[in-house]
């Protein structure tokens, strides 16, 4: 027997003992306390508890509701033991990250199936527009002949980002001072949207979160699997400018070779000198 095994057993032979002494001393005292005196735990038992402990906290925060103990243990012991695994290292670390993928998207299921419904009635309404991936927009004002940007491109804008219920988590308009970053740099409903526009027109985008945050979010205010809506309103394009062409340092010009000196003309001029 197991020394968890043996405390729990204390544990309840004391509640029995504790609940016999009650009924005894009933006419005495109705509300006398009585205290259980819990064996104390081995440096291996606390650790063991506490690796436990940390585990499940973390699961639990990645959307893991509960799990098969005794997998859990045996998967354990075959590691520390050195025994055959059941399964190879190498395929757990996939089937652990499709379990996580699964447990996340369970608990975050409302805000999945309310981004998906939403998406599916707004693609009817009159004045919204779908792209091959999914992102809808629908023209606020639209600007005839401004320049349009390119993925590469420099954009400064002002815009405000919110929830489906409505919730402002971002928004340039309440800092009083529009946004400058590179159109490549930002979540791809970004890049992709913003390239549809003119200079001076205004857009509002509703974006999948395949397009936006994705799985993980960002923050405390974006939610994993939300779908986003941004009114974007692009102020100015600075077009990347191509990088210079590297200076091409001048040739020099080829030396010229000396002539050889011929032994006749060496033997003519020391006569000449004589």
């Amino acid at each position: 027997m197991n020394r968890k095994s043996i405390i729990t057993l204390l544990l309840i032979a004391a509640t029995f003992t504790v609940n016999a002494q009650a009924k005894k001393k009933k006419a005495v005292s109705k509300t006398a306390k009585t205290t259980v005196k819990i064996v104390s735990l081995s440096s291996l038992d606390s650790a063991s508890y506490a690796f436990g402990q940390k585990i499940a906290e973390s699961l639990k925060g990645e959307g893991v509701a509960s799990l098969n103990y005794m997998f859990l243990n045996k998967g354990m012991q075959d590691v520390f033991k050195g025994s055959s695994s059941m399964i190879e290292s190498q395929k757990s670390q996939y089937i652990i990250q499709e379990f996580l993928t699964n447990s996340k998207k369970s608990k975050f299921d409302s805000t999945l199936k309310a981004g998906e419904l939403f998406l599916k009635s707004n693609k009817l309404k009159s004045g919204v527009f779908t792209t091959a991936s999914g992102l809808q927009y629908e023209i606020i004002k639209d600007s005839v002949g401004g320049a349009k940007p390119k993925a590469t491109d420099e954009v400064t804008v002002h815009y405000k980002g919110t929830l489906l219920n409505g919730k402002t988590f971002d928004s340039s308009y309440d800092r009083k001072e529009p946004a400058t970053f590179g159109l490549n740099k930002v979540i791809p409903g970004w890049t992709e949207g913003v390239q549809l526009m003119s200079e001076g027109s205004k857009y509002r985008f509703f974006i999948p979160y395949q397009l936006g945050y994705g799985e993980r979010g960002a923050g405390a205010n974006i939610p994993p699997y939300s779908t986003l809506v941004f009114e974007v309103e692009l102020l100015k394009v600075a077009v990347e400018k191509p990088a210079p062409a590297p200076e091409v340092a001048p040739k020099p010009e080829p030396v010229k070779e000396a002539e050889p000196v011929k032994v006749e003309d060496t033997k003519k001029s020391k006569k000449q000198k004589k």
